[in-house]
């Protein structure tokens, strides 16, 4: 085996495949996390304005349905906002550990963020899916009656909100795995 300088048309077989990998693991957690930050951005939109207003008797009384009046839903509405601006804010060191692929601290700093970021969104879909659970179903124990014959929309919105906020978490799974192969490759 040759330890001198590699001549014309040689190469070295172990740096430049894992060098090659990186960076494309690199590509791939850049636009994993443009992903989810769109999934969390989508949630918290469609939680945020949703709103629906429906008569309970022929236009006497109105009952309105809307996000802020459950705590849960306020949770969730604000766990994807964090995490879509930490996705946002942490896209420039994405970027630039396609660049630099040598960066392993800064990674391993990610890794921890992605971690609780998975974490919050996580939290935040779960509690609202109890929730959603319960106004598509109710509880005849605790004499919960299912809201959503009556405030359809409303819950279809959420519904929703929860489709996309589960996807961003299943994403952020993906981030953390992708980063853990770019730091194992180093």
């Amino acid at each position: 085996m040759k330890t001198g300088p590699l001549e014309s048309g040689e190469s070295s077989s172990d740096a430049t495949p894992a060098k090659l990998m990186i960076s494309v693991v690199a590509v791939l957690d850049f636009m994993l996390r443009i992903l989810a930050a769109a999934g969390t951005l989508g949630s918290a939109m469609a939680m945020g304005t949703t709103e629906e207003t429906v008569p309970l008797f022929p236009q006497s009384i109105l009952l309105n349905a809307e996000y802020s009046d459950l705590p849960m839903f306020t949770f969730f509405v604000i766990a994807n906002s964090v995490a879509c601006a930490y996705l946002v804010l942490s896209l420039p060191l994405s970027f630039y550990h396609i660049i630099s692929s040598a960066a392993k601290s800064s990674r391993i700093i990610l890794v921890v963020f992605d971690t609780v970021m998975l974490a919050l969104v996580t939290a935040g879909a779960s509690t609202a899916a109890a929730i959603v659970y319960l106004a598509h179903k109710g509880n005849a124990n605790a004499n919960w009656f299912a809201i959503c014959q009556q405030f359809n929309s409303f819950c279809e919105r959420t519904s929703g909100s929860l489709i996309g906020s589960f996807a961003a978490a299943f994403v952020l799974i993906l981030i953390i795995i992708t980063s853990a192969i770019a730091i194992s490759h180093r």
